[in-house]
């Protein structure tokens, strides 16, 4: 949600804003509407002084006074309720148009309209060189027996899998891996409720922006999430949090569930983009005047992560027409894959600022009593089945099996090498 007050005190940011990340939205007509809107509150509240008073009067009245007050006062109940319900209409449909506003974005934000005018920053490692030729994760996850998408389907319909006999291994050694990090680091892990209500989806801004990308459950009024990032966010709504115990940082591991609609034809099949997958996610809670320093260490935690498993891969710093309504900044780590020739997005880190906390109400107090809307910020710390797919392809060798990356051998349970002559 955005600051009201500086959305009536200058309204030019948000009009500068809208235009930086192309989209329409009618201020103009929405400050008028404010305006009616306000008017009708003073309205309100002088109708209600009114008939507070009249009700006070009343035990002193008798006789033709008393009949003209109760007369008087049945024509300020019928205008009041009128008013009301308007009011009420009035407030909801308010709220309703400010739902659409979004963040604004931080100084170092490039302005884009769209991918193409997203920013590399840094990269690490080098590109693998292969003397044979390579096989995407799809040809290696079936001639491995290792994962199938045809019996997923069959099941289930297009983009959902099955992982089999190694790969579970892999991915809980993956979990168990980034998991170790990101205890030694402060993050209490968190495995949350998966189902939500819809105050979590438009308390962290996937409401109403992304209302197609989510599964809703109709008959309990309860939505699949998509990312731990919600329940991880509304874990602290309505609380206020005392400034000396922040950053409040939190890592949630959770099954997500997303339509991707939209999305077809623009994939690769297999396991990168589907319906069901799982996820670990960093949350931190900040005091707004170490929210940009928090953030640098969340993707600084995210990049260590992606080192330790020596795969190469770019960040890049989103534009404007790039990034989500909540993001003040986001960016994306991209892995090379390849099996694809390109590079794919494995995790994104943002920094939300006060956006997700004024619509959930997550406040901070200091020693002096003084309150403040606290800073929200979230990256993913392992897509699992993304993280496979690069390191199927990464780590494949000519006889088409997958070694396993040397920080994951520990959780393996003796398993260094993916191999069919294993099955």
């Amino acid at each position: 949600m955005i600051d009201i007050d500086l959305f009536r005190k200058s309204p030019e940011i948000f009009r500068e804003e809208i235009k930086k990340r192309n989209m329409k939205i009618d201020i103009d007509k929405d400050i008028e509407f404010d305006a009616a809107r306000r008017k009708l509150i003073a309205e309100v509240d002088e109708l209600r002084a009114l008939k507070n008073e009249n009700s006070k009067r009343m035990p002193k009245l008798s006789g033709e006074e008393r009949e003209q007050a109760i007369s008087e006062m049945k024509k300020i109940n019928e205008r009041l309720g009128i008013m009301e319900k308007d009011l009420l209409d009035k407030n909801e449909e308010f709220n309703l148009r400010l739902s659409n506003y979004p963040n604004i974005s931080h100084e170092s934000t490039p302005v884009g309209k769209d991918e193409n005018d997203n920013v590399p920053i840094s990269f690490f490692g080098d590109k693998r060189e292969f003397d044979f030729e390579i096989k995407n994760h799809i040809e290696l996850g079936k001639s491995l027996d290792i994962l199938d998408d045809e019996k997923g389907a069959q099941l289930s319909g297009a983009r959902f899998v099955y992982l089999k006999n190694e790969a579970v291994f892999l991915e809980f050694a993956l979990i168990n891996y980034v998991l170790k990090i990101l205890y030694s680091k402060g993050f209490s892990p968190v495995i949350p409720p998966v189902l939500v209500k819809e105050r979590a989806m438009y308390g962290t801004g996937f409401l109403p922006a992304e209302k197609n990308q989510y599964y809703k459950i109709e008959s309990d009024e309860l939505y699949l999430v998509g990312t731990a990032e919600v329940p991880l966010c509304s874990y602290h709504a309505d609380d206020v949090l005392e400034a000396e115990s922040l950053p409040m940082k939190y890592c949630g591991f959770s099954t997500c569930f997303r339509r991707e609609a939209g999305s077809y034809g623009k994939d690769m099949g297999g396991m990168f983009r589907v319906h069901q997958f799982d996820k670990i996610e960093m949350f931190i809670f900040s005091n707004p005047e170490n929210s940009w320093d928090n953030y640098e260490f969340l993707r600084d935690t995210l990049e260590e992560i992606f080192k330790g498993l020596k795969l190469h891969y770019r960040i890049l710093n989103m534009c404007t027409g790039d990034i989500g309504s909540p993001n003040a900044k986001k960016y994306d780590l991209e892995a090379w894959l390849p099996g694809q020739g390109a590079y794919r997005e494995l995790a994104s880190c943002s920094n939300d600022t006060d956006y997700q906390s004024r619509r959930l109400n997550i406040k901070y107090k200091d020693s002096n009593n003084n309150k403040g809307f606290v800073h929200t910020m979230n990256s993913t710390a392992c897509a699992v089945g993304r993280t496979l797919i690069a390191i199927y392809e990464n780590y494949q060798d000519y006889k088409g099996n997958i070694r396993i990356p040397e920080v994951l051998i520990p959780y393996m349970n003796g398993i260094e090498i993916i191999s069919s002559k294993q099955k």
